[in-house]
C-alpha cells in the first residue's frame, strides 16, 4: 500500500504510521490531509524561486498570514497517538508543499483555471490574480493536479474502505475579510493595524466544518459529535460551521460528498499553537501546545473507528 502513495518533493509530502500490531498491505485506517501544509518561509522561497513572474517584495507577508501554521504538526501528532494507542491501526498523513499564496490545493481547479481575484468574505481563488506569467501558471497548475491525485488516490484507499479522512486545517485568530486582488498586501496589513485588528470578530478555538451552505450534513456524524465531546472536556471553545461552511469549490467539498459519512474538516485557532501569534513572520507550533489539541482529537477519532 505505502508503494503507491510517495512523496513528491517540493509538492507534497506523504507519512505512513503503522501500529506496532497493523497489517502493513492494507488500507489505512485513517488519512489526515493538510492541503495548507507548505508553512514556513523556506516553502515560499523555494517555489518563488522557480517561478518567472513578476511578483510584489512584501508577496510573502500575505503568506505568512494566510498558511495553516501548526496543521501538519497537528495531523501528525493526531495520527501518531491513533496508532500507539490501538497498534492494530494505521494512518496515513499528507502535506501539501505548495503555498497558497501561489496556488490553493484545497479548491477545485483544473488546467483551464484562469487568475482571477475575490471579494471579502469570498473563499480565495484557486489561482490568485498575480499569477499572470504563462510558464508559472503551467507549472503550478501542473503540481496542483498531482497533489490533487494523489488525495483523491487516498481519500479512496481510507474512506472507500471504510476509514476516516480528516482535512486538518488552521485560520488566524480573527475572521479579517479582505478582498483577494493585487493591493492584498496593503490590505492586510491595515486590517491587521494595532487600532483595527481588534475590531475583527475572534474565530473559535475549534471550528468543525461540517455542512453545505444548504446545512446538508455530509462529514461523520459519530466523528464529529465525539470531537466535540472531547475538545470541549478538554477545554476547548467548539463550534460547528461557526466561520464558515464546506464550499462547493473546495476539494474538502468534494470528498466529503463522495463518502458521506467518512470525513470531517475542522480549523483550529492558530494562536492557540504557537507561543505568539505573529501574522506577517514565520510562526513555528508549540509541541505543548500542539499535544494539548491533539490528545482530544485522536480519542475522536478512535471512539469513531469501525
Amino acid at each position: 500500500m505505502s508503494a503507491a502513495f510517495a512523496s513528491h518533493p517540493g509538492v507534497f509530502d506523504v507519512e505512513h504510521l503503522w501500529g506496532a500490531a497493523c497489517d502493513r498491505e492494507a488500507p489505512p485506517d485513517v488519512l489526515f490531509e493538510v492541503p495548507h501544509g507548505a508553512t514556513l518561509a523556506a516553502h515560499y522561497r523555494d517555489l518563488r524561486a522557480q517561478l518567472r513572474g513578476d511578483y510584489a517584495a512584501d508577496l510573502q507577508d500575505f503568506f505568512h498570514v494566510n498558511t495553516d501554521v501548526g496543521a501538519p504538526e497537528l495531523a501528525r501528532a493526531v495520527a501518531e497517538r491513533v496508532v500507539q494507542s490501538q497498534p492494530r491501526r494505521s494512518a496515513m498523513v499528507v502535506r501539501c508543499l505548495l503555498p497558497r499564496t501561489f496556488v490553493d490545493c484545497n479548491r477545485r481547479i483544473d488546467h483551464t483555471t484562469v487568475p482571477g481575484a475575490t471579494a471579502a468574505g469570498e473563499p480565495t481563488p484557486g489561482l490568485p490574480p498575480w499569477v499572470d506569467d504563462a510558464h508559472d501558471r503551467v507549472l503550478l497548475l501542473d503540481r496542483y493536479l498531482a497533489y490533487r491525485d494523489l488525495v483523491t488516490r487516498a481519500f479512496a484507499a481510507v474512506c472507500g474502505h471504510g476509514g476516516l479522512g480528516l482535512c486538518v486545517h488552521t485560520y488566524a485568530p480573527r475572521s479579517v475579510d479582505v478582498a483577494v486582488d493585487r493591493d492584498i498586501v496593503r490590505s492586510m496589513h491595515a486590517a491587521y493595524a494595532a487600532d483595527r485588528v481588534g475590531t475583527w470578530p475572534l474565530r473559535p478555538a475549534i471550528d468543525l466544518i461540517t455542512h453545505d451552505p444548504d446545512g446538508r450534513e455530509l462529514a461523520s456524524a459519530p466523528l464529529a459529535a465525539r470531537a466535540v465531546a472531547e475538545l470541549t472536556a478538554a477545554g476547548f471553545e467548539v463550534e460547528r460551521n461557526g466561520a464558515y461552511s464546506l464550499h462547493p469549490v473546495t476539494l474538502a467539498y468534494e470528498f466529503a460528498e463522495r463518502y458521506p459519512g467518512a470525513t470531517l474538516c475542522f480549523e483550529v485557532r492558530r494562536d492557540l499553537l504557537v507561543p505568539t501569534f505573529t501574522p506577517f513572520r514565520e510562526m513555528i507550533p508549540d509541541p505543548a501546545r500542539v499535544a494539548r489539541a491533539a490528545q482530544p482529537l485522536a480519542g475522536a477519532v478512535l471512539a469513531s473507528l469501525h
